[in-house]
This record gives C-alpha cells, structure tokens and sequence, in this order.
C-alpha cells in the first residue's frame, strides 16, 4: 500500500534541535514535490515548508525561515525537516505530503498535495 510515514516528532526544550523524517512507502516519491505542514491544538493546518521534486527549489513559511531546512534523500526515499531554534509556538503534529503529479514545483496550498502522512507530534516546553 502506498503511503507516507512520518516519524522523529518528541518532547524538546525551547532552543533545541529536532530533525523529523517522512519516508515513502510502496513505491519511490523521487519525482514528486512534497512538503510538511502543521496543525496546533486550536489552529488551522499550516504550510510549513515545501521542495519540488528535484530538491533544488524550496520554499518556507515566514515564521520558520532562517531555522528550518527541508531536504530529501532520494536514495532512501525520503524527505527531513530539520527544525532549529525551536520555539514553544512551533507545537504541532507535523504532517508530511506529497502531490502524486510528476514533476510538479513546490505549493503553500494544502489543496494541491493529495496523499499524506499520519503525522508526527513535535512538543517545545518553554
């Protein structure tokens, strides 16, 4: 069955450093654009940062930039998010996504991204 799987998401400390991991499972997203989103206890789902298929054109929500770095392995399927500088507003579940269109750029719009992962909890104590 083809999914995504999220993982990495734990309990941390205001200013630390967390890498959380989406793999591919049932067959290769190489040429797939994907990105993470989030969702905290009363907030809407959120873009967080976004990469086309190559890996070469990101893209970041205002809020993140300058401490989160999206990337992707292609040898093992899969696609980090290494988040710096966390901050107690960066709690969410973070959830992986995949837009199934070949080659496609990199999207903020949640509506374009039609598979995704079941999401992986990131937790910032202050």
């Amino acid at each position: 069955q083809v999914h995504l799987r999220a993982s990495g998401g734990r309990l941390v400390q205001a200013g630390d450093s967390l890498r959380v991991s989406c793999r591919g499972v049932g067959r290769t997203f190489n040429e797939n654009a994907m990105a993470w989103f989030r969702q905290g206890l009363t907030k809407r789902r959120e873009f967080v940062s976004g990469t086309d298929w190559t890996g070469g054109a990101t893209i970041y929500a205002d809020s993140v930039k300058g401490r989160f770095t999206i990337s992707r392995d292609k040898a093992n399927n899969t696609m980090y998010l290494q988040m710096n500088n966390l901050k107690p507003g960066d709690t969410a579940v973070y959830y992986c996504a995949a837009i199934q269109r070949l080659y496609s750029s990199a999207s903020e719009d949640e509506h374009d991204y039609d598979l995704w992962g079941q999401g992986t909890q990131v937790t910032v104590s202050s």
